[in-house]
């Protein structure tokens, strides 16, 4: 396969975002050139390399490595060997890339910083997804807590690991948090404002830290209620409340979420579990381009 046919589609990530990343990365490492390559390396030689990983890992983010060579050099060819979401062993080739060695050293370090960044957050989001037993009801979805400038390409790295997507931007939905309900003087008053003047498309969601305010949402008529730091006992008690409740709301879970509590928070019934720490507790994992000398 060759770059182009691991590219994601418009529907997985924006090409407009992908390549507006790729640009701006490719500008902050070759403000002044590449200083080293341009004194050391003969501009006629040509290199041939692999992308391996160095330990196991959820692959996201292949084409758009390959698209950074693509913006240096179109004629830099790059084979793509494993496709995104596919779940790696240590040792394993991700593609392959040959073309003139200036090229592909100037694109190297680019490519590798987003491709093991995305990785790392697909692999991370695949531990969570993983940790909730089978048939659950319960879904692993991501947070606006993203690296600025990289949140479409993150997002797309959740979605390669299995999880779901929350909402993109401050405009795709409606969201109240505990600083919006200070400033409207409590739950109703902030639920019946969103109802009153956000469009009918959107959902009401509105995240509450006690059993007080959970009450006040419920009878408020909230779409979405997000308990923000509930532990298991708490979660619990709240949840039994709507078994039965005519207008049952979406119960969504965040805060304090860990590896270790996610079967216990799944068996409560919980049907969203937002982690941050998909994308900002992330690490970049281990790939390496070792290359080649061709003549």
């Amino acid at each position: 396969m060759s770059y182009t046919d691991a590219i994601p589609s418009v529907a997985d990530l924006s090409p407009v975002e992908m390549w507006r990343v790729i640009d701006q990365a490719l500008a902050e490492d070759l403000a002044s050139g590449d200083a080293t390559t341009r004194a050391v390396v003969p501009v006629d030689a040509t290199a041939f390399g692999r992308l391996n990983a160095r330990e196991p890992m959820v692959l996201a983010g292949v084409g758009v490595a390959g698209a950074v060579f693509s913006r240096v050099d179109s004629s830099v060819k790059y084979t793509v060997l494993q496709r995104d979401g596919a779940r790696l062993d240590k040792g394993a080739v991700v593609a392959e890339v040959e073309g003139p060695a200036h090229s592909v050293l100037v694109g190297e370090r680019v490519a590798l910083n987003l491709l093991q960044r995305l990785c790392g957050t697909a692999s991370r989001t695949a531990q969570f997804v993983a940790a909730i037993p089978p048939g659950s009801r319960t879904r692993v979805t991501d947070t606006r807590k993203t690296t600025p400038g990289l949140r479409a390409l993150e997002r797309y790295a959740v979605r390669c690991g299995g999880g779901h997507n929350h909402r993109n931007d401050l405009g795709s939905g409606i969201l109240i948090k505990d600083n919006h309900i200070v400033v409207c003087g409590g739950v109703r008053a902030a639920i019946e404002r969103a109802r009153a003047s956000a469009s009918h498309t959107l959902r009401i969601e509105i995240e509450v830290d006690r059993e007080s305010q959970f009450e006040e949402a419920l009878d408020a008529g909230a779409d979405v209620i997000m308990l923000d730091n509930f532990d298991d006992a708490r979660a619990a008690a709240v949840i039994a409340r709507i078994q039965d409740h005519p207008r049952r709301p979406i119960i969504e879970l965040s805060g304090g979420v860990t590896l270790e509590r996610m079967p216990a928070i799944a068996a409560l019934g919980v049907d969203v579990v937002s982690v941050g720490s998909l994308t900002h507790g992330a690490r970049s994992m281990d790939i390496g381009l070792d290359l080649e000398l061709r003549v």
